[in-house]
């Protein structure tokens, strides 16, 4: 027990650095809103948004009659030219073409599902197997000028298809039916 009771004397006489009171000052609540400069605008709509100054160019894709498809689908129809450069874009970076096509839908639409991230439409129809080994544009676009006339109101996409990856890198739109 003797050994268990120090002394006074003897705690003061180990060398410690004398502690501070605080290190960190006492929270004293949030500053003023004066402390901090405030420019006063008139309530306009145009200060609310800011695109460089150019608010009046703004325009939204317009939700009736129109349908956004796959990727490209903003622009008009593509050429046969404009879809051999896309199929020899595609070749180039050792795609795999895949012509897939869809006689109902041409975009992602819900019907049977509620929850979240599903979509009916989003799987289409393959025509034929995919193109392993194609190495030119013109047959791709031959596959789609037969998919074309056996189906002449589906929609029809070609997608790019990265075997070593095992994904698909590119879709897009190659024929729209005349009624969209």
């Amino acid at each position: 027990m003797a050994s268990s009771m120090m002394s006074s004397a003897t705690v003061a006489s180990v060398n410690r650095p004398p502690v501070q009171a605080s290190m960190v000052a006492p929270f004293n609540g949030l500053k003023s809103a004066s402390a901090f400069p405030v420019t006063r605008k008139a309530n306009d709509i145009t200060t609310l948004a800011s695109n460089g100054g150019r608010v009046q160019c703004m325009q939204v894709w317009p939700p009736v009659g129109l349908k956004k498809f796959e990727t490209l689908s903003y622009l008009p129809p593509l050429s046969v030219e404009s879809l051999a450069k896309e199929v020899e874009y595609l070749l180039r970076n050792k795609w795999v073409p895949c012509l897939e096509f869809e006689l109902e839908h041409g975009f992602v639409y819900r019907e049977h599902g509620n929850s979240p991230g599903y979509y009916d439409g989003r799987y289409w129809t393959m025509w034929k197997l995919p193109m392993f080994g194609c190495t030119d544009a013109s047959q791709v676009i031959a596959e789609l000028e037969e998919a074309k006339k056996t189906y002449p109101e589906a929609f029809i996409r070609i997608i790019g298809f990265d075997n070593v990856r095992q994904v698909q890198c590119v879709s897009f739109i190659a024929y729209k039916p005349a009624s969209y």
